[in-house]
């Protein structure tokens, strides 16, 4: 092993075998080398590598270290994630528990499908349990080692622990288990069978875990109880980069590593091989203000570079054209490929502004991790219903609609509707209307009639709106009265982002109308069909567009972190959750730690979000990164370090329809009391204190649909 590609602490951890070792890698400080390296160094030691395990937590960094090991030595060791260490164990020992060997996996579709019938089965009728929401549950519960408890505070609670028995049952019954039981049975099996464990760490004595801080509970405990024997457990992680408490990530697990193993050595390091040490230097500075940490501290020999740029943007459209001017000059600036670089932001919503101005300027692009914007399912479930407002005659849209909500409608009383309609001298929708008048020559059950009724009435009323109003009032307006959004309750999983993207839907129909004041809704819908029509696949060569949360393990030589602001980076869900912030924060934090060379960090004074336009705050994290380390854009920029001082704008001569301390209502936040009016080139904005949940909301009168009580 050529020793001269180590740093000395990358050596002091590659050799160290004296028992529990927690190596604390910071962002591109080589972690993956020391793995290597360390498993290498322990074969060379006579250490056999069927003794030896590594775990890692993707299929795809479990390859490519099985690859990098096995290109220096001969015989690798298993090299694997926690899940299929855990159906390897159960494959072998499974029957102590009462299963056959021969067990199948049920991936998520299998265990809906059986979820959907232990609910039939125990004759639950509550709409609100839904085989999703009882997954989650107990997937929550699995991954925590215990069993959904009963709790009378909610319907849901009252019946998880029923459907949890019933469907380990059926499971049982079935042989067969799910994924989350690849983790939860082992531990249960070393639990209840002491001597299977024993045959376990006899076999396997040196367990290596990476990406340590993103352990749940139950691959803590698995873990554990492999190392109890011979404790040569190899960790390597750091707290710093914990970003999937969502996903049951504890970061306890790391943070109380030397509580758990007293003889714990740790080695930290901090050398960084990717950034200058500007962009480190200013992430140190930002997460030194969490508390739940190692202290460290990375820095770089890869000289000062450019200092950390900073844009204010006057909206989301503004944010998008500086970011896409930006990047295309940079592109020839520093002589990059647009694979290069990133344009990293807090939801998967934000998308959509950025994919508009790359489309419309013909600049290839991927979303990573994700789904372009007007590919996603909610968007073109509320396109199509324009698209039928639009062209009565559409027969895609009309299938795509009909039953949103369910009206009742299968596949064999579709199929007559349509060729009904194929011989009626009238288009789709009208066809529609004669089958609703007595003697009709379908005959639908009352629930179709009904569904039919409700349907017609619906597209009827759209069609005034469209001739009376706006543009984005007919978006929101086919939102609303089409019942779309309770129509997302359905999934709370993917509810709250997929709202958001409907929200984004209106603030794109907004700014189309700015650019397009004589445009209708044809031209409308044509530009969209264009967008999700046109395709970049074949080029080589694309820009990035991701959340943060997709960027871990990535590196990028220019990443935009966008939307730095209050509420949405860090986001409003953060606020009152038990250090919430600090996870925001180490997000943040793994987002700058992806830049190499160049870093910008943007933000909106005004955004579209939470179905109106708002004044948006600067984020706190801007303020936590010292000004030195920072240059602004625009030369009128206001410096934000010392406070959270807006950008004054222009003001306009909107008049405000409301005064100070009048009761008001909103359709969706219920009803508050005018505290604030300002006058902005954004027109009116209120503030408004809501009674329900007590909160504070910045609207803009034009697009708040306020009304008086």
């Amino acid at each position: 092993m050529n020793k001269a590609l180590l740093n000395s602490e990358q050596q002091l951890a590659v050799d160290y075998n004296q028992g529990p070792l927690l190596v604390l890698a910071g962002a591109g400080s080589g972690k993956t080398r020391v793995i290597i390296h360390h498993i290498i160094q322990l074969i060379e030691k006579g250490v056999s590598p069927k003794q030896i395990v590594a775990v890692t937590f993707t299929n795809k960094a479990a390859t490519e270290m099985r690859e990098r090991v096995s290109s220096k030595i001969d015989l690798s060791p298993l090299i694997c994630t926690f899940h299929s260490l855990g159906v390897r164990i159960l494959r072998e020992s499974i029957e102590h528990l009462g299963y056959s060997k021969n067990f199948v996996i049920y991936d998520e579709e299998d265990a809906l499908k059986m979820l959907r019938a232990c609910i039939k089965e125990l004759q639950i009728e509550d709409k609100t349990i839904t085989p999703k929401a009882v997954k989650q549950i107990i997937s929550k519960a699995k991954n925590r080692l215990e069993e959904p408890q009963e709790d009378s505070s909610s319907s849901m609670g009252q019946v998880a622990p029923q459907i949890f028995k019933l469907y380990q049952n059926k499971l049982f019954e079935a042989s067969a288990v799910d994924f989350d039981d690849l983790l939860f049975l082992p531990t249960k099996l070393f639990k209840e069978f002491p001597a299977v464990l024993d045959i376990y760490q006899s076999k396997w004595q040196h367990l290596l875990v990476d990406e340590y801080q993103d352990t749940n509970h139950a691959q803590y405990t698995l873990a554990s109880q492999l190392v109890a024997k011979h404790r040569n457990f190899f960790v390597v992680g750091d707290p710093d980069q914990s970003i999937y408490t969502w996903r049951g990530a504890n970061i306890q697990n790391i943070l109380n590593f030397e509580k758990d193993w007293s003889d714990a050595r740790i080695v930290r390091l901090e050398q960084n091989y990717r950034s200058t040490s500007t962009i480190l230097e200013a992430a140190n500075h930002l997460i030194e203000n969490n508390e739940n940490r190692y202290k460290k501290n990375l820095w770089s020999d890869l000289g000062e570079g450019e200092r950390i740029y900073k844009f204010n943007a006057f909206n989301e459209r503004e944010e998008a054209d500086f970011i896409v001017d930006t990047l295309s000059q940079n592109q020839k600036k520093y002589q990059i490929n647009l694979k290069d670089m990133v344009i990293f932001y807090r939801t998967n919503a934000q998308s959509r502004p950025f994919e508009d101005e790359l489309l419309r300027r013909n600049i290839p692009y991927t979303v990573v991790g994700g789904m372009s914007f007007y590919q996603r399912r909610e968007i073109k479930d509320v396109l199509a219903f324009l698209k039928l407002l639009n062209n009565p005659s559409d027969t895609v849209s009309f299938l795509r609609t009909i039953n949103l909500p369910k009206r009742g409608f299968g596949e064999a009383s579709l199929a007559k509707i349509l060729h009904f309609a194929n011989r009626s001298p009238h288009n789709l929708i009208e066809a529609c209307q004669e089958l609703l008048k007595p003697g009709a020559p379908i005959r639908l059950n009352q629930k179709q009639l009904q569904g039919l009724t409700d349907y017609i009435n619906l597209l009827s009323a759209l069609k005034k709106i469209s001739h009376e109003s706006p543009l984005n009032e007919l978006v929101y307006q086919t939102i609303q009265r089409s019942g779309y959004l309770n129509i997302l309750k359905s999934d709370p999983d993917s509810s709250d982002d997929r709202k958001a993207n409907i929200d984004e839907l209106v603030a794109k129909a907004i700014d189309w109308e700015d650019q397009n004041p004589e445009g209708t809704l044809s031209q409308f819908l044509e530009e969209l069909t264009l967008n999700t029509s046109q395709s970049n696949e074949d080029a080589h060569d694309r820009l990035v567009l991701m959340s943060v949360h997709n960027g871990k393990g990535l590196e990028f030589h220019s990443v935009f972190l966008t939307g730095m602001e209050e509420t949405l980076f860090p986001h409003i869900n953060s606020f009152n959750l038990h250090n919430g912030i600090e996870e925001e924060r180490r997000l943040c934090y793994v987002g700058m730690t992806r830049a190499k060379r160049i870093l910008y960090l943007t933000r909106t004074m005004s955004r579209f979000i939470w179905g109106g336009a708002r004044s948006m705050r600067p984020s706190r994290f801007l303020r936590e990164i010292p000004s030195k380390y920072c240059q602004k854009v625009d030369d009128e920029e206001e410096e934000y370090q010392d406070s959270y001082v807006e950008r004054q704008a222009p003001t306009s001569t909107e008049k405000s329809e409301f005064s100070l301390g009048e009761v008001v209502y909103h359709q969706e936040f219920g009803i508050g009391k005018v505290q604030k009016i300002k006058n902005s080139s954004l027109g009116i904005t209120y503030d408004v204190n809501f009674q329900k949940d007590g909160s504070t909301k910045t609207l803009l009168a034009k697009f708040a649909k306020l009304s008086s009580i």
